[in-house]
């Protein structure tokens, strides 16, 4: 089971950063999220034509991080992960097409193509629990 401390910051934050590799070569970039909690899953939307999309299809394995942004150490916490990359279709698609939309609506006016991350690995580090603390999962 997930600790509920992971599941809530991600539902309290919207921005991932994923990285990428293909031919040796990684590639960071950043993208709004939701996240998807009874499938443990993080769904974003960028054009396949991008470098990272292209990327996802030679390499579905990718990494990445959610962060707050904070000078103060204490309050430091953050997320890193690693997960199988895919494009939706069918009924899940709907339901990320769905749960995207409603975070963030204004995306109804763009071409959205989604994808969407099953994470494998959860590393969460928590200042606020004690300095250095980390959270896994599985």
């Amino acid at each position: 089971m997930i600790d509920r401390r992971i599941i809530s910051f991600f539902n309290k934050h919207h921005v991932l950063t994923i990285a990428t590799t293909a031919g040796h070569e990684p590639w960071c970039a950043n993208c709004f999220y939701v996240y998807l909690e009874k499938e443990n899953a993080l769904v974003f939307t960028t054009d396949s034509d991008t470098r990272h999309g292209r990327e996802f299809l030679k390499n579905p394995v990718v990494a990445g991080s959610v962060v707050l942004e904070t000078m103060v150490v204490g309050k430091i916490r953050g997320i890193q992960f690693q997960g199988n990359i895919s494009e939706p279709e069918g009924e899940m698609l709907s339901r990320c097409r769905s749960a995207y939309l409603k975070r963030f609506p204004y995306a109804i006016l763009m071409d959205t193509h989604l994808w969407i991350v099953r994470l494998a690995l959860i590393k969460m580090t928590d200042n606020k629990l004690g300095f250095g603390k980390k959270l896994l999962w599985p």
